[in-house]
């Protein structure tokens, strides 16, 4: 093997997320992980970039008329097709700081249940990034290859990976896809769970940011033992009389919150495991099953899965990181891993 073609390689991964966008270059690992948000303003008729990720984000909710702050990806696929070109762009010039630089190959991440159309989107889009070449890899794979799994043995493994737009649940033997379900639940919809309840039982209004933190600081997939678990201090807007106002959420209110997309995610898990082949769910039986994504650091997410199924569940090391890490090792190892990256000509 060439080590400095390899060395000074520009290929690299994308885990295009919904929630957060991660770049993994070759022989480097992980350069880069920005929220997938883009701010622009609207200028004559025509959009003018403004910012992309980490200052796009402190953006949202918080602009003025003229600016707009999105996310171009919907439920782990794009929404907006040109802001989603112009954030890989950024991305892919904020990695590579020189000017010039080889066309570089780029394998990005999707989901399972992404249909054709919406596959030829990501492709179409990191081409006219300036990619010379855009594989695919089906995100359950990438997960389970990032948490060192051993998806190559004749042996069943299953997977699950709460990203911010979608859960994929996929059974795995001999590297490739026994079993998958792609349900679109995860990070963004517990948020949205977080803003309607309290909204219906408090009458405050709270925006992305609050839910997102109150997820991150005292989210929990169980009901606490002590009936209110921890508290914390948020702030809204008032819906009877319209001013800004304090108050306190306990555990026990976000777990009765959440209750609906935790339920929607162990239901995934139950309909997998019901449609595996009996000694592939055995394998399953003996090795437990491995939670990757964001989502996985939901708190007690894992004994709420274990209570339900019977199995053992463990969380992956690097559970925030393990699907580009994984498609990073489809980069790195692309001949023994060619038959999982699609690179339709």
């Amino acid at each position: 093997m060439n080590i400095f073609g390899s060395f000074f390689s520009s290929d690299m991964a994308i885990d295009l997320g919904t929630a957060n966008t991660l770049v993994y270059v070759k022989g480097k690992g992980i350069v880069l992980n920005e929220p997938s948000v883009v701010a622009y303003h609207t200028k004559n008729g025509r959009k003018e970039v403004l910012a992309v990720g980490e200052d796009a984000k402190l953006m949202l909710g918080r602009t003025p008329g003229s600016i707009e702050a999105i996310r171009p990806m919907r439920e782990g696929v794009i929404a907006d097709f040109d802001t989603a070109e112009e954030m890989i762009k950024h991305f892919i010039r904020k990695v590579h700081k020189r000017s010039t630089f080889t066309k570089p190959k780029i394998i990005v991440c999707v989901p399972h249940g992404a249909t054709p159309v919406e596959k030829r989107a990501i492709r179409q889009s990191v081409l006219g990034a300036g990619a010379r070449k855009a594989g695919l890899i089906a995100e359950p794979i990438a997960a389970a290859i990032g948490a060192g799994m051993p998806i190559t043995d004749p042996t069943g493994s299953m997977v699950v990976d709460i990203g911010g737009g979608t859960t994929e649940v996929a059974v795995l033997s001999l590297a490739d896809i026994v079993y998958a379900r792609s349900v679109r639940v995860g990070g963004d919809r517990m948020d949205e769970a977080l803003i309607s309840y309290l909204k219906r039982h408090q009458n405050l209004l709270i925006g992305e940011a609050t839910a997102e933190r109150i997820k991150k600081e005292i989210g929990t997939a169980r009901m606490p033992e002590n009936g209110r678990g921890l508290t914390m201090q948020i702030r809204g807007r008032d819906l009877l009389n319209g001013v800004p106002k304090e108050t306190e959420i306990s555990q026990a209110q976000v777990a009765e919150a959440l209750s609906e997309p935790v339920q929607q995610i162990v239901e995934s898990v139950m309909t997998a495991l019901e449609s595996t082949p009996p000694d592939l769910a055995a394998d399953i039986v003996d090795r437990g099953v491995m939670l990757t994504g964001g989502g996985a650091l939901l708190g007690d997410l894992d004994l709420a899965l274990r209570e339900q199924t019977g199995l053992s569940i463990s969380v992956a090391d690097e559970s925030l990181n393990c699907v580009a890490l994984g498609t990073g090792k489809a980069l790195e190892y692309e001949r023994q891993l060619s038959h999982v990256i699609d690179y339709e000509s």
